[in-house]
């Protein structure tokens, strides 16, 4: 499924301001291996941007739906070509692996191809923030809805994607632009709504038991920000419905942007960063990804 430039920018808000210098970008979801991938957005916007430090943030290779049918065209394959060449180029890129690519797990701690594979992540902004950086399916046990509602919905939500792709076939053949089919229905769906709020709760009680200043993940398919008792919440979306990224400029402020590189939204700005707890200064966490 290709949407066309102006189709896609139709699903978006309007952008306020394109991004600068990018210090960090944080990207999640990509589902490689299946035809719901918008791979060659992604490697566009990677043209456009070029990180210090890219995180993937899991479900990048969908190695779960690979096992009935893998599709890895010529746009997947140039885009891992493409994160390939960032991390030789001196980009340093982070690989959490999340549930669809949790057989990767086993790789945590290791580096290939000068990209190191980790659990999870802290990372520091240049503002002084500390972040939790995982793919965020650990919080799905702290969701309190019945599990036969979250595996219907995990199963409705790949056949409503499969219903996505014809959709958009057919409203191309009339010219008109991309519309994400379920991206509307989720929005007017109670119970996943409920889930999303949830699944934030649990993600910014995490961070604060820690003592972080917030958390960023994926995992949900919605980005987007949330401040409580002073603890950030940013999810970077994904790359198979809304083509969204998490993008740190070089003050440390939070945006989330398009494929274009064009902002949507910016996180809070007004939150002091917490006392951070006292270490030695030759401790090492493992997994752990400072500033």
């Amino acid at each position: 499924m290709t949407a066309p430039q102006s189709a896609l920018r139709a699903e978006m808000p309007p952008a306020p301001d394109a991004l600068g210098q990018v210090r960090t970008l944080f990207i999640s979801d990509v589902h490689l291996g299946t035809p719901d991938c918008q791979a060659a957005l992604l490697a566009r916007l990677l043209r456009r941007v070029r990180p210090e430090r890219l995180y993937l943030v899991g479900d990048i290779v969908d190695l779960l739906a690979m096992r009935k049918r893998a599709v890895l065209d010529k746009d997947q394959q140039a885009l891992v070509a493409r994160v390939l060449r960032l991390a030789r180029s001196g980009c340093e890129v982070i690989y959490i692996p999340g549930n669809h690519d949790a057989a990767f797990r086993r790789l945590c701690g290791l580096k290939l191809h000068n990209v190191s594979i980790e659990r999870r992540a802290i990372h520091t902004t240049s503002s002084g923030r500390r972040l939790l950086v995982s793919h965020g399916d650990e919080f799905d046990t702290h969701v309190r809805i019945a599990p036969w509602l979250l595996k219907l919905g995990d199963g409705m939500h790949g056949f409503i994607l499969s219903l996505n792709r014809w959709c958009n076939r057919a409203r191309g053949m009339f010219g008109l632009p991309y519309w994400s089919l379920a991206s509307a229905l989720k929005r007017r769906s109670g119970t996943a709504q409920r889930y999303v709020a949830q699944f934030e709760e649990a993600a910014m009680r995490q961070a604060r038991l820690e003592g972080l200043d917030g958390y960023v993940g994926g995992h949900i398919h919605q980005a987007g920000f949330r401040v409580e008792e002073g603890v950030l919440y940013c999810n970077d979306g994904d790359w198979v419905e809304h083509c969204t990224a998490l993008a740190e400029d070089a003050e440390g402020a939070l945006h989330l942007i398009d494929w274009q590189g064009q902002i949507i939204e910016t996180a809070p700005r007004h939150l002091m960063p917490r006392q951070a707890p006292a270490a030695s200064p030759d401790a090492v966490t493992p997994g752990m990804v400072g500033a």
